[in-house]
């Protein structure tokens, strides 16, 4: 770099102090008031732009090492000169300007399909220049700001929060009312305005500490628009307490806003204006701690935890860091960090990239979906093939050009062939098929049992067993009166003795003999009736079918009691009865299985013996309700169900499954009995991947078909 080209600092830039770094030595902020950018410098970056003008390099370094105590070179000086040509701050030689200003434009742009995608992607629309009136207002923000302000925000808080607690159940049914079409508009109208008053907080914070707030407006974030204040200016401020102050006002806004509307809703009476307050708080708060008081994003969350560390570009640094860290880890390379700190802050910073790229993968990654299902097919696919290409993949490929870039030096070393061969045996493991056991909740209950239900409305008028019990074949059980049935019942009876003496006085009249075969036709009519009215009644007066136990006996069951129609009284279970396992399984578990197949089953309580089964029966049709409650989610079971009426039906495909005990197995000590627990079915071989290659193929077919 001759003195004919040395380069030239724009004159329009400003050069400002900085806060202290934390190993103790001073900063300095460089403004760029053309575009509101502001660049943190330490002392050899100070020392040499103090001496710029100097014009050679040589002359630089040396002159640095006559009159202070660091030690640079020329080199360092070539770098600075990259720092600032990268981010613009030369001003270009004379007569090229307009051509270098143009490639310089060209290249930051990219081609038309880069601008087409980060503008989809990400871009702001500036809406006012607040600065003049923020100055107007900013008394009455200070006003808000006060001690005395923040210790009645508390009250109110601690107020409003006692109330909530006392009242819990009316704040979970506000909540529960709110989830309809008019509810998510009144969310999204107290979403806007209270993300309106945070920029706000932003704004008045940034005016206090006398920083300019050139812009407010709106930003879209993958099409979904957010607002957004133009606080740059608070760089400029040397206390970091004061900069944090600047990033935290947005969250103290809306926390605020939270504790007032939490107290409005405990002191209102219902209506409209309560339930405004319930919006306006339940909002404030999901916003506040869901969203931007995330370090993930660069959020307020963000700005906060680097303030309050002092550590500027803390994704960026961290970032930097994790990719050497891994590289070390990875093949040993024996690089230099990309910057020097303390190890326990190196291995935080580390922790905390690994955290923010798991939370944006899956980030990103719902983004996707919702941008996939928001529009129709063919756009909602291109959209998200550009949304993992550009978060996902787009990062895995730079990081893919570093290694290449070191490939010489990950050839010889020693642990990058040991990571390859580590791959190899992950992948290996992954993808080669293991023994596996299919494992599912399941119900032991003996094949032969006689459920006792109520055949219609009746009340009980005697008990003759108790649980537990061993009856006898022909033992009566229970009986039950019906009053409507008995009714029924005589006057069927009254009806048939009727028509019998009409039959037996036909032949003694003239018209009467005319009329026999149609008395004779309701004399057999009535005599069906009454059979089948007998019948009912029989059923009233259960007997056993068979020497058996008395299990689940309603336990609230006593005589005089009235029960209704079709419900469950007690079961039968008959002696020396063959035992049955029952579960239901999806088509993924079902493909692996067969027929045959041993299995091992053990009570949810965990006592009594293990007892091996094999597999019996596999339905080939989907069962479309759960017979068995015992097995459902909701019950402790493994099978997704929901509601419809009194059924429960499966969220997915599932078919039935049948086991019997082998052949050598004994049965169960105790036969008046039935457990749920868990069931172990050996399976086909199958890699551990491979279930998740079938699904995500399974996917992707059914989603790419128009």
């Amino acid at each position: 770099m001759s003195a004919n080209t040395w380069p030239l600092l724009r004159e329009d830039l400003a050069l400002l102090p900085g806060p202290s770094l934390s190993d103790g030595q001073p900063s300095w902020t460089l403004h760029d008031p053309a575009r509101n950018l502001f660049f943190r410098i330490d002392w050899p970056s100070f020392e040499l732009l103090s001496r710029w003008g100097l014009g050679d390099r040589e002359a630089i370094a040396r002159d640095i090492g006559a009159h202070t105590t660091l030690s640079l070179q020329a080199e360092d000086v070539d770098a600075l000169a990259t720092f600032l040509e990268r981010n613009q701050l030369l001003r270009p030689p004379p007569g090229d300007s307009a051509r270098q200003m143009a490639e310089r434009w060209t290249t930051q742009r990219g081609s038309a399909l880069t601008w087409l995608i980060h503008h989809y992607l990400f871009f702001r629309i500036p809406l006012v220049r607040p600065d003049a009136w923020l100055t107007r207002w900013l008394p009455l923000a200070r006003r808000l700001a006060s001690p005395t302000f923040l210790w009645l925000t508390l009250a109110a808080l601690l107020l409003g929060l006692t109330q909530v607690l006392r009242h819990w159940d009316g704040f979970a049914t506000s909540l529960v009312d709110t989830f309809n079409l008019e509810g998510l508009a009144a969310y999204g109208v107290a979403l806007f305005l209270v993300k309106s008053l945070h920029e706000l907080g932003h704004a008045f914070a940034a005016k206090r500490h006398g920083c300019r707030v050139p812009t407010m407006g709106l930003a879209f974030l993958v099409m979904w628009p957010v607002a957004y204040t133009d606080t740059n200016d608070a760089w400029k401020l040397t206390n970091h307490r004061h900069r944090m102050g600047v990033a935290m006002a947005g969250i103290a806004t809306e926390l605020v806003i939270a504790a007032w509307a939490t107290l409005a809703w405990a002191l209102l009476p219902d209506g409209g204006l309560r339930s405004a307050a319930f919006v306006l708080c339940t909002t404030s708060w999901v916003a506040t701690l869901a969203i931007n008081a995330s370090p993930f994003m660069r959020f307020d969350g963000y700005f906060i935890l680097s303030d309050a560390l002092d550590m500027p570009n803390l994704h960026e640094r961290s970032f930097a860091l994790a990719r050497w860290q891994l590289r070390e880890w990875l093949f040993r390379l024996g690089e230099a960090p990309p910057e020097h700190v303390a190890p326990a802050r190196r291995r935080a910073m580390v922790a905390f990239a690994v955290l923010t790229w798991l939370y944006r993968l899956a980030l990103f990654i719902g983004i996707a979906l919702m941008v996939y299902h928001v529009f129709f097919k063919a756009l909602g696919l291109i959209l998200f093939v550009i949304e993992i290409s550009w978060f996902i993949l787009k990062p895995l490929q730079s990081e893919w050009r570093a290694w290449r870039g070191r490939w010489p030096a990950i050839r010889a070393s020693a642990r990058a062939r040991r990571s390859l061969w580590l791959l190899g045996a992950l992948l290996a493991l992954a993808f080669v098929p293991w023994p596996s056991t299919v494992t599912a909740s399941a119900l032991l209950r003996p094949v032969d049992i006689w459920p006792v239900h109520a055949p219609s409305g009746a009340y009980l008028q005697t008990l003759a067993v108790t649980h537990g019990a061993r009856v006898q074949q022909g033992q009566p059980l229970l009986s039950l009166q019906s009053p409507e049935l008995a009714s029924r019942v005589s006057a069927a009876q009254t009806k048939l003795e009727r028509l019998r003496h009409q039959d037996g006085a036909a032949a003694f009249g003239q018209e009467s003999r005319q009329q026999w075969l149609s008395i004779h036709e309701g004399l057999v009519t009535a005599e069906a009736e009454l059979d089948a009215l007998m019948t009912e009644a029989a059923q009233l007066q259960p007997v056993a079918p068979w020497d058996g136990s008395v299990i689940d006996l309603e336990p609230d069951l006593a005589p005089g009691q009235w029960v209704g129609k079709n419900e469950a009284l007690l079961v039968l279970v008959k002696d020396r009865s063959d035992w049955l396992v029952e579960t239901w399984l999806d088509e993924d578990s079902i493909a692996h299985i067969e027929v045959g197949a041993r299995a091992r089953f053990q009570r949810d309580s965990a006592t009594g013996e293990v007892l091996r089964l094999r597999v019996q029966a596999i339905d080939r049709d989907a069962s479309r309700v759960l017979p068995r409650p015992e097995l459902a989610a909701a019950q402790g079971g493994h099978v997704l169900v929901r509601s419809a009426g009194d059924r429960l039906v499966p969220e997915q495909a599932i078919y039935r499954v049948q086991l019997r005990l082998d052949g050598d197995e004994p049965m169960p000590a105790d036969q008046a009995r039935r457990w749920r627990g868990r069931i172990g079915i050996d399976a086909h071989g199958q890699a551990p991947a491979g279930r998740y290659l079938r699904q995500l193929l399974t996917v992707l077919v059914r989603e790419t078909g128009f």
